[in-house]
């Protein structure tokens, strides 16, 4: 399940990625796209990376980068600015899930 859920959300990164390089209304929506796609494809490249030693860790990662990224994408499609407060709480559970997939690897 883990390699699935990965796999759509770097296809989601990616989507993102092309719609703010070619159809954001403007600077600030390209970037938005462009950064939540940044850390969404990273993530769900490292949680198909650990997902065989790492399970909560991986999805803690992919949960992390939807919050992260899903913010950003609905700001930049005109969602209320408000919703940037939330973003921080996927970047939580993005070190969350790296320290944790630290700590896994440290005791092994």
């Amino acid at each position: 399940m883990i390699a699935v859920l990965a796999a759509v959300s770097a296809a989601l990164a990616v989507a993102a990625g092309a719609f703010g390089a070619h159809a954001a209304a403007g600077e600030q929506q390209a970037e938005w796209l462009r950064t939540g796609g940044m850390y969404q494809l990273v993530h769900a490249v490292a949680a198909l990376a650990i997902m065989g030693v790492a399970r909560g860790p991986a999805l803690t990662l992919l949960a992390g980068s939807a919050v992260f990224a899903v913010t950003l994408y609905l700001m930049a499609l005109g969602a209320p600015r408000w919703l940037g407060a939330v973003t921080p709480i996927g970047g939580t559970l993005l070190i969350a899930g790296w320290l944790w997939a630290a700590w896994i690897y440290a005791k092994a």
